[in-house]
């Protein structure tokens, strides 16, 4: 969309002169984040969506990363079987512990199952193949949709945020991260069918406020693989701004090749390939989302 710059006859910048960002609304700047003169309570933010390939697991490695950078301590939480997540970050998880040792043993010290990644503040609580059994081992246990968050309370105290990657369902496991989570992040692909499942999560999160977590609040919808160029992505993206209004964050990740590059490497964006638009894009929504209260 072409910025308009005109100006009044008094030589000040007219309003079509603030540029328009992809939402369309005025373009903002976040601020660089302010040090901390300490670390945690963690606030904890589940990254969930049922549907797969809209960029979750992508988001919360480099949103993670992004957020180390600024100086917060990071805990990443792998919560979806195929380990994307793990193997994003470089860590083989075929003979260590994993987050599903974790749920299957409550007296387990969580520390066991936290390992340190290449960058400096963000630890990860890995998941591998395994996972997948955990919820036929939790569907008898007592207070089963608490069973993350009792196992994460015993290290929150140690970092500022954690992120958990949610696997592409809204089964027991999704229950879990919500019931855990302060705050929920959608991302959201800017493609047709990506907004017909968001309805459902949607009252998926709204039953586990009810019944489970009364404080879980919706951080926000981030559009992901975003297009300026096709017509769909720009129809799309307005279309997701018309539903969730200000929810929609104002930073809007982009389609880039760099992504699988930097998951084949084991690093994040942020290190790989620093000056890239698709990482000053994680910089920035990590400058947002400290902007918007949902990290310290």
């Amino acid at each position: 969309m072409a910025d308009s710059t005109a100006k009044t006859r008094s030589g000040k910048a007219s309003e079509s002169e603030v540029p328009i960002g992809p939402t369309g609304r005025p373009y903002q700047g976040f601020p660089t984040p302010p040090k901390l003169d300490g670390h945690g309570p963690a606030r904890i933010i589940a990254l969930c969506n049922q549907k797969g390939g809209v960029g979750k697991t992508t988001t919360t490695i480099n949103l993670a990363a992004a957020l180390a950078g600024y100086g917060r301590k990071v805990l990443a939480v792998d919560f979806d079987p195929q380990g994307a997540l793990s193997a994003g970050l470089g860590i083989q998880t075929h003979e260590i512990p994993t987050i599903y040792d974790l749920l299957l043993d409550g007296k387990r010290d969580p520390y066991d199952v936290v390992v340190h990644s290449r960058v400096e503040n963000l630890d990860v609580i890995p998941a591998n193949i395994d996972l997948s059994a955990a919820e036929v081992h939790l569907v008898n246990e007592v207070a089963r949709e608490q069973t993350l968050s009792r196992a994460l309370r015993k290290v929150s105290a140690d970092y500022d945020v954690v992120l958990i990657d949610c696997q592409p369902s809204l089964g027991l496991l999704t229950v879990n991260a919500l019931t855990a989570s302060h705050g929920v992040v959608i991302p959201l692909e800017c493609e047709f069918f990506a907004l017909r499942g968001v309805a459902m999560l949607i009252e998926t999160i709204d039953k586990v406020r009810d019944r489970l977590n009364p404080t879980i609040a919706l951080d926000g919808v981030l559009a992901t693989m975003y297009d300026s160029r096709t017509l769909h992505s720009r129809e799309v993206l307005e279309r997701v701004v018309d539903a969730f209004g200000d929810d929609v964050l104002e930073t809007v990740i982009g389609r880039t090749v760099k992504f699988p590059d930097a998951s084949v490497s084991g690093m994040p964006i942020t290190e790989f390939a620093p000056e890239h638009a698709a990482a000053q894009a994680y910089l920035r929504l990590a400058r947002e989302l400290v902007a918007r209260g949902a990290v310290a």
